[in-house]
């Protein structure tokens, strides 16, 4: 077992789950090579000591969700009372403060463009210690969510096969969600895992109903189960948020290269001047030094680099982080 509690058989485990968060436990102990029990027994321990969680969540440009990433400036010693109140939101997907402590970074994910544009215009603009917010809309992800593997190297590529999940056809046009499906959605935004039979009941639908409704939204892209583990678990202390400029004729380019870096969970495209949005996680700062020279350094093509060092992370996936605990354990 390695400094951070994790050993061997815990850092597969994360990994299967990230490729498929949603995969039977007798699959993935037949892929592990273990047995059902002892595979049941390691999720619920690190469950249950709040260091991991799967995650069943809406996927913004498929579900029709308006989403823009924002910087919100503030004056000193205002910014932990800020990023608090983001991250109490429920169209909050993530909440951070970045390196200085007069800047929170936040994703937000509204329904209607009613209500993100009551938060732009009218609500975060008279919050009281707020010196500037600028917004980005988000164009076109290149990874994230379940396609996030953060760097982890445990399994063969036999047994990532045997787990990839059925492939996803974006094809249609967005989906649109019901009632039914938002009930769903919140219980698989607090367990990705939660069984049919809960599905059934917070729903009203009978099992067979809501199992064809999951794999249907997976397989049109609509939905993405995603695993929260803290990355200080996984050997990486150093997170930063990146913003690039990239010429428009490369951008498709250069967010797929990132989106094969091992260092990056997420890539986007984005409006505004810094038209490529990222994030990076690294072993420490000289790590994060050379990802900077030698990895999105070594892409030609990115103009300009903004590397915002992440102080505290705040929300991670909609769920709040006190630093050291991803949520409350299980009652």
């Amino acid at each position: 077992m390695d400094d951070q509690g994790f050993d061997r058989l815990d850092r597969q485990l994360v990994q299967a789950l990230m490729i498929d968060g949603r995969a039977a436990f007798s699959r993935l102990a037949a892929v592990l090579g273990t047995t059902d029990q002892t595979v049941i027994r390691r999720y619920r321990r690190l469950r249950g000591a709040g260091l991991l969680r799967v995650l069943g969540l809406p996927v913004g440009d498929r579900v029709g969700l308006y989403e823009s990433r924002l910087r919100i400036q503030c004056v000193p010693g205002a910014a932990p009372v800020i990023a608090d109140a983001l991250a109490r939101r429920p169209d909050t997907g993530w909440v951070k403060i970045f390196s200085g402590g007069t800047e929170v970074g936040c994703l937000v994910s509204s329904r209607t463009w009613e209500d993100h544009e009551a938060l732009l215009l009218r609500k975060l603009p008279r919050t009281q210690h707020v010196t500037g917010v600028s917004a980005q809309s988000m164009l076109h992800r290149y990874t994230g969510g379940a396609n996030r593997r953060l760097g982890l190297a445990e399994l063969s590529e036999e047994q990532i096969e045997a787990l990839e999940p059925p492939p996803v056809s974006t094809d249609e046009d967005t989906v649109r969600l019901d009632d039914w499906d938002h009930a769903m959605l919140a219980v698989l935004a607090r367990d990705g895992r939660a069984g049919y039979p809960e599905l059934a009941k917070a729903t009203g639908r009978s099992e067979s109903t809501v199992r064809r409704r999951v794999d249907h939204l997976r397989r049109s892209g609509a939905l993405a189960f995603d695993v929260e583990v803290l990355p200080v678990h996984l050997g990486y202390r150093t997170e930063a948020a990146l913003a690039a400029t990239v010429a428009p004729s490369d951008l498709a380019e250069i967010g797929r290269a990132l989106a094969g870096h091992p260092q990056v969970p997420f890539v986007a495209a984005t409006t505004g001047a810094a038209n490529l949005a990222a994030s990076v996680l690294c072993r420490d700062q000289r790590d994060l030094y050379t990802y900077m020279t030698e990895g999105i350094g070594a892409l030609k093509a990115v103009r300009r680099l903004e590397v915002l060092p992440v102080l505290r992370h705040v929300k991670r996936a909609g769920l709040l982080s006190d630093g050291s605990r991803l949520f409350d354990a299980p009652r």
